[in-house]
C-alpha cells in the first residue's frame, strides 16, 4: 500500500473544476505506478456520470474508479487546492481536499477507507489541513508516518 507518500502530495494547486482536480490528484498515482492512465480517465467519467457521490465530508473529495478500470495497488494521493471548487454535493462543497484512491480490488478499497477514516472525522486535523506546508508537518498530521504496508 502506498499511503500518501511524498512523490503523491501537492500542496496550493490552482484547478478551474472539479475534473481538473481528479486528473490531477489521479495522476499523481499513475506517476507512482499504482494505477494507469484509463483508471484516471475512469474516475473522471465516474464523476461525469454519477455526480460527487465521493465528497464524503465537508471540503473533501475522494475520487476513485473500480480496481478493473486499471487499478495495481492500494494507494492514496493528496492534493489542497489553492482555491476550493464545487463539485455539486449539496453540504460538502466546496472542495478543498482531494485524496485520491487507488486500489486492484474491492477489499484495498476498504483498507484505504479505514486509513483515512481518522482523518474525515476529526475536524483538528480537518483545520491543520489548511495551514500544514511541507510533507514532514502532512505525515504528522495524517499520522502515517513509519506504517507504510
Amino acid at each position: 500500500m502506498k499511503f500518501i507518500e511524498e512523490n503523491m502530495v501537492l500542496f496550493d494547486v490552482q484547478v478551474e473544476g472539479p475534473e481538473e482536480a481528479i486528473q490531477k490528484a489521479g495522476q499523481l498515482l499513475v506517476d507512482s505506478g499504482c494505477v494507469d492512465s484509463a483508471y484516471v480517465t475512469a474516475m473522471i467519467e465516474s464523476y461525469q456520470e454519477n455526480g460527487p457521490y465521493f465528497v464524503l465530508a465537508p471540503h473533501i473529495a475522494l475520487p476513485h474508479a473500480r480496481p478493473e478500470d486499471g487499478g495495481k495497488e492500494a494507494s492514496v494521493s493528496f492534493m489542497r487546492l489553492t482555491t476550493p471548487v464545487k463539485f455539486g454535493h449539496k453540504s460538502n462543497d466546496p472542495v478543498e481536499f482531494v485524496f485520491a484512491l487507488g486500489a486492484s480490488s474491492s477489499d484495498e478499497h476498504i483498507q484505504v477507507l479505514q486509513k483515512l477514516s481518522s482523518v474525515l472525522g476529526n475536524q483538528d486535523k480537518i483545520k491543520q489541513l489548511k495551514e500544514v506546508s511541507n510533507f514532514e508537518e502532512l505525515q504528522k498530521i495524517l499520522d502515517v508516518g513509519g506504517n507504510k504496508q
